[in-house]
């Protein structure tokens, strides 16, 4: 397929700054509604993506994130929320971006345009051959990204990716590549927006499919979330109280306290 800048082209909107508030979002809103159409077209790719993450993972297996700049933040963001919603271990997923932690809130000067320091940034963390790394790119060429999974390749370690771009060169070094061709943007190069959007619901169903095949989730409960705050112990004391028919929300509680998370307090009960 012939690689096409889709993200760059220009915005099927003209005159913004002439609209008002109210054509503003109506149009913004119009753009978005494309994009879960779009993630469902790429479905089969991401099914296959996924796929391959949970047997490593199931193995005992890390999965990382690599991105530069907004990809590289939503890798973190997505990497960064596992902890708590599903009781996993810090440092099973893992989000790396582009001129480091500083780059989270404060863009790095040509951070993304360095083909060796994405190798060097994932061997901080001893990536190996048993790990799964998904490079982030919305344009498909960010060459942080692909200078990082051509050396994962070399080492035979498996690797995905996530462009909103069709056949981009991200796709051509992933072994599992995924595409979600969202249009141009409403404000023309601004992959903040749709792609930025499509990447997040692809984050969503890696992290969250892995999570459900690695059996942190029961039913469709957060069994194993971290008690981080009093909205998430109350969530778990009802979540006690339905399963195993305890009526006092005090009593639950203490059980839930007492053990930790939900899934051990529901074992230990008699």
């Amino acid at each position: 397929m012939a690689f096409r800048k889709v993200t760059e082209e220009a915005s099927n909107h003209r005159h913004l700054e002439k609209m008002t508030v109210a054509e503003i979002i109506k149009n913004i809103n119009k753009e978005d509604q494309q994009v879960a159409t779009a993630v469902q077209k790429a479905l089969p790719q991401i099914e296959k993506l996924i796929s391959a993450v949970s047997e490593k993972m199931i193995d005992g297996g890390r999965l990382f994130y690599i991105g530069a700049g907004t990809s590289g933040r939503l890798g973190i963001l997505d990497a960064s929320e596992c902890v708590p919603t599903y009781g996993v271990p810090k440092g099973l997923v893992v989000g790396i971006i582009a001129g480091g932690p500083k780059a989270i809130v404060d863009p790095v000067e040509h951070a993304e345009d360095n083909t060796e320091q994405g190798w060097i940034d994932l061997q901080e963390y001893k990536v190996n051959e048993g790990d799964f790394v998904v490079g982030i790119a919305s344009s498909g060429t960010t060459p942080y990204v692909i200078g990082a999974l051509k050396k994962c390749r070399e080492n035979n370690i498996a690797t995905g990716s996530i462009a909103c771009n069709p056949g981009s060169p991200i796709s051509e070094v992933a072994d599992f590549p995924v595409e979600v061709i969202v249009g141009p943007e409403f404000v023309t190069g601004s992959t903040r927006m749709k792609s930025g959007t499509a990447q997040k619901m692809v984050l969503n169903m890696i992290s969250t499919t892995a999570m459900i095949q690695m059996g942190r989730v029961e039913d469709n409960k957060m069994v194993n979330m971290k008690l981080t705050n009093q909205k998430i112990i109350s969530r778990g004391t009802k979540m006690i109280m339905e399963k195993t028919g305890i009526k006092d929300e005090e009593t639950a509680k203490a059980l839930l306290l007492k053990y930790d998370s939900v899934k051990k307090a529901m074992e230990n009960y008699k």
